[in-house]
């Protein structure tokens, strides 16, 4: 059957769709991660790919997620407080199932960014560059679960947050304050964040998440390890810097809001 390259994200090198498929360059960590996608479609969890294996070429193989990835062009689809609350629904619907799974005793990840903690199988990556939606089929998917590894339901939550409400410290994303609060409020009351000490422990994640991701880009450059070293010369360290600084600003705020 005919291949056609994926285009799109910044890690996307030899990804090709196939029919209903998609096919990627396998790793160490390919044989867990499909163990994960495979225990998550078992217990009934829809927005993830399902795993088919590894082809005669030693890709692995995928289910096919209709649509297109929500950023940077279709980002205001999620302007509606439905469809962020929705969002953060999926995310905790993935939290809930992954919480039953049992690695395999060989398990081997690609913890890009480790977080501090080993509570669950973490995503790593819900972001709105990983979330494909299908408008017509109604169909929310999230894919790039190549850096799924341990970490914990707030690390992940965090990183969501920043990118899904978002906290942004680019002026062109950036919203007012109060709406960015209002949205973070909403966020963690879809989610389910109901323990008044989570709500208090997810504010210092924020900017200590952006942070990680700013100390990975810096210190994937000084490695030379692409495409990492080439995001980080087109300012995207920067960036996340900024994010960092924005989130850890309004410290106060984000509280005063999960709290209120």
């Amino acid at each position: 059957m005919l291949e056609e390259p994926l285009t799109g994200g910044n890690a996307n090198a030899g990804v090709v769709r196939v029919g209903d498929t998609v096919r990627r360059p396998a790793g160490p960590w390919t044989p867990a991660v499909h163990a994960l996608l495979a225990h998550l479609d078992a217990v009934g969890y829809r927005a993830a790919p399902r795993p088919l294996g590894i082809d005669e070429q030693g890709r692995e193989v995928l289910t096919f997620a209709p649509g297109a990835t929500v950023w940077p062009e279709r980002f205001p689809l999620l302007d509606p407080a439905d469809r962020l609350a929705r969002v953060a629904r999926l995310i905790r619907a993935f939290h809930d199932a992954v919480a039953g799974f049992t690695p395999p005793e060989d398990a081997r990840w690609n913890a890009m960014i480790p977080a501090d903690g080993a509570e669950i199988i973490a995503h790593h990556d819900l972001a709105p560059w990983n979330l494909v939606v299908e408008e017509a089929a109604d169909t929310w998917t999230f894919i790039d679960w190549d850096l799924a590894a341990p970490g914990t339901r707030l690390w992940d939550l965090a990183w969501a947050a920043l990118g899904f409400v978002p906290l942004s410290g680019n002026p062109a994303f950036r919203r007012a304050d109060r709406d960015a609060a209002a949205r973070l409020r909403l966020f963690a009351d879809a989610y389910g964040l109901d323990d008044e000490e989570e709500r208090r422990a997810l504010v210092p994640l924020l900017p200590q998440r952006a942070l990680a991701m700013y100390d990975f880009l810096k210190s994937s450059h000084a490695a030379g390890s692409q495409p990492w070293a080439r995001l980080w010369e087109e300012g995207h360290g920067d960036a996340w810097l900024g994010h960092a600084d924005y989130a850890a600003e309004r410290a106060e705020l984000w509280t005063q809001a999960l709290l209120d």
